[in-house]
């Protein structure tokens, strides 16, 4: 525009084109294009210095093709809409459009062409958005794509995790954590775990449509399930659906699960664990290196922004974390155990509630039965699938002798010996050496042990005593003596299995 106005001028004051030309370095038949224009207006020269550069240009640069707009452009625009939902389909390809649209109409544009505008539109519906968001006001929640997974150190099997992602947009402070299954209540202790971690509550939570947060969702209303608002009521919170597959209404968790891929599960990729707890703590390593690595393009970190100008705008927490809680019913079997369905795992009870209906309420971390609204088990939750939380005290008697049975060994018998008398520990050590392998005289052990407790120490030591110079022990011989109270008579002679003296028998000495 400066060019124009300088033609004008000079013009004006009576300069030729040749020297115009020469001047502002301009083609001849460009200069009389512009000149002709600026006549054609019918003002003086002077009076158009004063036009504003819009209305200038509307008077120089006019537009040379006054050709009508072509017709193959308005019919493919209209298609155009439906040809970019198509080719989402399997194996529909811009080729194959192409060959359909020229099939209906023979005079439209070229594959090219059509590439071409099919693109161009595509481009058109990404333009995006810049959304400033407030601190402390929203928190983004997702899952990963991808599973994490740990080898259980119990079963050796390999335990699928699904891993949730929580953003804060204004800062990008994160939060990733590996859950043990999708449902309701490893989700919502998470979240706690997640508020705790931020040390505050920001004014709304907002996911996608998980069936465990939106029960009714649509494109302008959601409908969220009753423990949903309950957990938003406890920490005073709104909570916020997206729309169903539109991802780009939480695009701050989308690239925070991107940043979780890069740093978080590449680094995982040859590390391997053998609990949930494992693998948590080690997530938590790299996502505090995450959260604490400098900006690339701005000055600090996402921690020392989201500590600097977001956590002061963050609620303060409740002074206890949400708790779930369920309750279901479930009869006391034979086996003294009830069945938590859910689980399917068995957990203990006093055997003397066999054929009793219970009450069992259950956390993401304990178990309690009741009995007429008194609890008679407590347990932590084992997530174990067809296992058994068995507590000793609650087996009948005879299966705790029977269990106890187990842990012995010879140590423990001669310990057990050494306790009541050296006689004692000889009878013992006398059993064990009985039979070729030590496991084999274990009953005969136990026997004695239940003739110590039967009789008590003491006759059992004397019985031991009397017993022993026989040079054979054994359970059967110690029940005779006790039952038949040997150990109380007095001995008659002081050795009963030596040789006695007598005049038949010569000695030793007759033979030197």
């Amino acid at each position: 525009m400066l060019n124009i106005r300088r033609i004008i001028q000079l013009k004006a004051e009576g300069t030729n084109k040749s020297e115009i030309a020469r001047k502002l370095k301009l083609h001849r038949a460009t200069l009389n294009t512009y000149l002709v224009r600026l006549a054609a207006t019918g003002k003086p020269l002077e009076s158009l210095l004063d036009w504003s550069d819009e209305a200038l240009a509307q008077v120089v640069y006019q537009e040379e093709n006054t050709n009508q707009p072509d017709e193959r452009a308005q019919v493919l625009h209209e298609l155009l809409p439906s040809y970019l939902k198509q080719l989402d389909a399997v194996g529909v390809t811009r080729l194959l459009l192409w060959q359909e649209y020229r099939a209906v109409h023979l005079d439209g544009y070229g594959y090219t062409q059509f590439c071409e505008h099919l693109g161009r539109y595509k481009e058109i519906r990404k333009a995006t958005m810049r959304i400033e968001h407030q601190p402390g006001w929203l928190l983004q929640v997702d899952f990963a794509g991808k599973n994490l997974s740990y080898c259980d150190r119990v079963t050796g099997e390999v335990v699928e995790c699904p891993v949730l992602v929580c953003i804060l947009p204004y800062s990008g402070y994160a939060y990733v954590e590996a859950l043990s299954s999708a449902r309701q209540e490893p989700l919502f202790n998470a979240l706690n775990r997640c508020l705790e971690y931020l040390g505050g509550v920001p004014r709304s939570i907002v996911s996608d449509n998980m069936k465990q947060y939106v029960i009714k969702n649509s494109r302008y209303e959601f409908t969220f399930s009753e423990l949903v608002n309950h957990w938003a009521l406890h920490y005073r919170t709104d909570l916020e659906a997206t729309r169903p597959r539109k991802p780009k209404d939480k695009p701050s968790v989308e690239n925070g699960v991107w940043h979780t891929y890069l740093r978080i599960y590449a680094r995982l990729r040859h590390e391997e664990f053998d609990s949930l707890f494992a693998l948590n703590r080690r997530i938590r390593e790299l996502l505090d290196e995450h959260n604490d690595k400098s900006f690339q393009k701005l000055p600090g970190s996402r921690r020392s922004r989201f500590v600097d100008e977001e956590l002061p705008h963050l609620r303060s927490l409740p002074a206890e974390p949400f708790t779930i809680l369920h309750r279901t019913t479930a009869k006391v079997q034979r086996n003294h155990h009830v069945i938590l369905g859910e689980d399917t795992h068995e957990y203990s009870v006093p055997y003397q509630y066999i054929g009793y209906q219970t009450s069992v309420v259950y956390s993401e971390h304990t178990v309690e039965v009741f009995v007429d609204r008194r609890r008679i088990a407590t347990h932590p939750r084992n997530l174990r699938r067809h296992g058994y939380s068995t507590l000793h005290e609650h087996r009948p008697p005879n299966h705790q002798a029977w269990i106890d049975t187990l842990g012995w060994d010879g140590h423990s018998f001669e310990a057990f010996g050494r306790k009541i008398g050296p006689h004692a520990l000889q009878a013992f050590q006398q059993v064990m050496l009985s039979k070729e392998f030590i496991e084999q005289t274990y009953r005969a052990c136990m026997g004695l042990k239940r003739l110590a407790k039967l009789y008590g120490n003491e006759r059992f030591e004397a019985a031991c005593q009397r017993a022993l110079p026989g040079g054979k022990v054994t359970y059967g011989i110690l029940s005779q003596i006790l039952k038949n109270n040997l150990d109380r008579q007095e001995r008659i002679q002081e050795n009963l299995f030596t040789t006695p003296l007598h005049q038949n028998i010569r000695g030793k000495q007759a033979y030197q």
